[in-house]
């Protein structure tokens, strides 16, 4: 009886499997010559290159500034040293990584010693909540976290839970707020850390961080901000902000991949990550990625010069999707807070459809988005965040989230509210 329904079950995935396919055909047949986007493929030293994409999907990574390139290249091949070695290709990588500790402290409003170069932010979570655990744990076990966190986040306070902590997990409003009052009652003397996001990477809504840290202060509890989605984008100062701890990733600030920062306060004894070595004032053992950390540095000095002009050019875009998608679409959500948001942020969510169909129509287009979390975005099952801001399960199941970046145009906007009427039309058929 059992392998019979499992049996079935397979088959009835396979047709829901081979109908979709159907359909994603049909869209494309349906909408491309109406959309009039050609993909021009272009052969160039025996590689193949697909001109007229458009990127919608910046919160998950964003290309590398052909000025972060070229001030990495040296880093490979001609000044390769190891940061540790005495020797002068050595000492000359030593000084590339303590000039760009410098350009990172300074941008975030921090001192170089209070800097930790990592391999991202999740590491940076991570390293965050079981350093300070592991320290504090005789002084008690109950966490306090947002329910929408990334789940570099929540996933190790799930373990920790696992392992007897206490956590709360705070509950926001239907625009993704933490209410910092929440944080107040859910305070209890064995209270050891506080984990909020400074902008969701999902629903793009900006959390009041300088209103919670007052909080966190007036009790002695560290405060730990994922700032993802912010550094780089929007103005970041960790003494305004008043956390103790922050972490970040290059490549969400058009930056390399691999490489980010955890920001520790000075005087907030945080146990090491990695042992071995006594590389980064020996709280994280491992040879540095000179070449890498270079590049992030470089994004640093190009964000520093162009956010204000950034964030100015991509508000009317953002603005644009979030007032036009839901006047050309029937039964759209718009999810996130309309003011406390991010410059680049758009999401929403679309009855009667699922995000996978959507993306996949909107990929044979040319222009590719995404639902939400990239770390998530194979799992068949609603976002957390939605969830917590109330959204029904049939129709989290349709988000679809737009964010745009430093090359994205008017253009690319006006390619999208044209093609996406007419996919989503076609889907619901």
């Amino acid at each position: 009886m059992i392998l019979n329904i499992a049996s079935g079950f397979v088959l009835v995935n396979k047709m829901a499997r081979d109908w979709l396919k159907l359909k994603m055909v049909m869209c494309f047949l349906i909408c491309k010559p109406l959309i009039g986007i050609k993909l021009t493929i272009k052969k160039r030293q025996g590689r193949l290159q697909i001109m007229n994409k458009i990127y919608f999907d910046y919160a998950s990574t964003t290309p590398c500034d052909p000025e972060v390139v070229k001030a990495m290249n040296p880093y490979f091949y001609e000044k390769f040293g190891n940061a540790s070695s005495p020797h002068t290709l050595g000492r000359e990588s030593a000084k590339a990584l303590e000039d760009a500790r410098g350009v990172l402290a300074d941008f975030i409003g921090a001192q170089t010693g209070e800097i930790v170069f990592n391999s991202g932010a999740t590491e940076g979570n991570n390293h965050a909540i079981g350093g300070i655990v592991y320290n504090r744990m005789n002084q008690g076990d109950h966490i306090i976290v947002s329910a929408i966190e990334h789940h570099s986040i929540l996933e190790p306070i799930e373990q920790l839970v696992r392992d007897g902590f206490k956590a709360t997990f705070l509950p926001v409003d239907g625009n993704g707020l933490v209410d910092p009052q929440a944080v107040v009652k859910a305070v209890t003397d064995k209270t050891i850390l506080v984990a909020i996001m400074h902008a969701s990477n999902e629903i793009g809504t900006i959390q009041p961080i300088q209103e919670v840290s007052q909080i966190t202060k007036m009790r002695n509890i560290p405060l730990l901000v994922d700032a993802c989605q912010t550094v780089g984008h929007i103005p970041v100062d960790v003494n305004q902000l008043g956390c103790d701890l922050l972490t970040l990733s290059a490549h969400k600030f058009y930056g390399p991949k691999g490489v980010g920062g955890l920001y520790i306060r000075e005087g907030l004894d945080v146990a090491p990550f990695l042992l071995g070595g006594d590389q980064e004032r020996k709280r994280r053992a491992s040879t540095q990625n000179i070449a890498g950390i270079v590049g992030m540095a470089k994004a640093i000095e190009i964000c520093r010069e162009n956010m204000v002009s950034e964030k100015n050019l991509q508000t009317p875009l953002r603005d644009l999707l979030l007032e036009k998608i839901p006047q050309l679409i029937e039964g759209v959500k718009v999810n996130g807070d309309r003011i406390n948001r991010l410059p680049n942020n758009a999401h929403f969510s679309f009855a009667g459809l699922s995000s996978e169909s959507l993306l996949m129509s909107l990929d044979m287009q040319g222009m590719y988005a995404s639902m939400g979390s990239a770390c998530t975005s194979g799992a068949m099952e609603p976002s957390h965040v939605l969830q917590a801001i109330g959204v029904d399960d049939s129709l989290a199941m349709g988000a679809l989230r737009i964010t745009i970046g430093r090359w994205t145009t008017q253009e690319h906007i006006e390619d999208l509210l044209k093609a996406l009427p007419k996919i989503v039309k076609s889907l619901r058929i």
